[in-house]
């Protein structure tokens, strides 16, 4: 799928990733904040906290994530499941 059809994926509450990215076991997804959050708007994070690597100095980690250009054109998003 394209960029405009992973985010109306993530906006149905799927996580969506990359065939093309380098590492497995990563997506992204939509946060939609509470009224505990600290964050007042959506906004898109990268979770590599299930990252297959064999480089143990790779970050497994939540953080906010922007896409490049090369992700927004391209046609190799999928769906991995429900946040």
């Amino acid at each position: 799928m394209n960029f405009g059809e992973a985010i109306h994926e993530m906006k149905a509450g799927r996580n969506v990733a990359r065939n093309g990215w380098n590492g497995k076991g990563i997506f992204i997804a939509i946060q939609f904040p509470d009224e505990n959050s600290k964050m007042t708007s959506p906004y898109i994070f990268i979770n590599t906290t299930g990252l297959q690597t064999e480089n143990d100095a790779a970050p497994k980690s939540i953080v906010p994530w922007l896409a490049s250009q090369t992700d927004m054109l391209a046609d190799d998003w999928v769906d991995v499941g429900a946040s």
